[in-house]
């Protein structure tokens, strides 16, 4: 019976392995054939390894220029989310002041809103302020729609640090600020990773609000990029398939490294 179960779990497994990782090699798959090839046969194995299309997209492609602006995009919206996400969770967790439930409430009650009911208001005050068609802008947009979640997840986390730390700590005369850098942040880093990666890896694959906020061609990111290969007669499914892979494979790397400190902050209990 024991051995039944275990077959059991074994083939629910692998099914769902199939399942998740079968459209990324199918995607690798295609990224390595011409479009031509593709529609002789959308599933074949690739007959000639075209490696020359992931340089083709990389320097003719602009792709460069579109992975730099993610990566400044990302990392700067990652950044901004750690540190004001921490500070306003640690604030809601270890202080008790008047309305303190009710502003928490207004943050997190804002991830009940689909991102589509705010496109309206967003474009009208990144226009009102000079920040439409703009990194910064679309930075800022990035921070406003990830912080209520980075600061739910952290909240739950720093209210669990046991309240002798902190007493301890003004008793040796630590100010507030100080508490915060150096207690709270470095026992937080388990919870901090997790963020840092769910945001990273959101962020990165975002392109509603890029799409509408950003316009220049040299301010795109790539997830925007991709839209080079899709014409109204014809799209280029070869070109697009690389373009997919180039984007995919730093979020499957920050995955394969960071996995075990994601389900680490994501499973961590109350703090010893």
């Amino acid at each position: 019976m024991h051995r039944l179960q275990r077959a059991v779990v074994l083939f629910a497994l692998c099914v769902f392995t199939a399942f998740a990782a079968g459209p990324f090699f199918w995607v690798a798959t295609m990224s390595l054939r011409t479009t031509s090839e593709i529609s002789r046969d959308h599933y074949a194995w690739p007959g000639t390894l075209h490696w020359n299309k992931f340089p083709d997209a990389w320097f003719n492609s602009n792709y460069s220029t579109y992975f730099q602006n993610s990566l400044l995009v990302v990392v700067s919206a990652v950044i901004i989310l750690t540190l004001v996400g921490a500070m306003a969770a640690h604030c809601f967790a270890r202080y008790r002041f008047k309305l303190n439930r009710f502003f928490y409430f207004i943050i997190f009650s804002t991830i009940i809103f689909p991102p589509q009911i705010t496109i309206i208001a967003l474009f009208q005050i990144l226009v009102q302020y000079g920040l439409f068609n703009s990194l910064i802008g679309l930075t800022l947009v990035y921070v406003a729609f990830q912080l209520p979640i980075t600061v739910y997840i952290l909240e739950s986390f720093f209210a669990r640090i046991p309240g002798d730390l902190f007493e301890a700590a003004r008793i040796d005369g630590y100010s507030e600020m100080a508490i915060f850098w150096r207690i709270s942040l470095p026992i937080a880093l388990p919870a901090l990773s997790t963020t840092i990666i769910l945001n990273t890896i959101l962020l990165w694959n975002e392109f509603l609000y890029a799409v509408v906020l950003i316009t220049d061609e040299d301010k795109r990111t790539l997830p925007l990029g991709i839209q080079r290969f899709m014409g109204d007669q014809m799209e280029d499914i070869g070109m697009i398939s690389t373009g997919l892979m180039i984007a995919i494979i730093p979020v499957v790397l920050i995955y394969a490294f960071f996995s075990e400190k994601l389900i680490q902050g994501m499973t961590a209990g109350a703090v010893k």
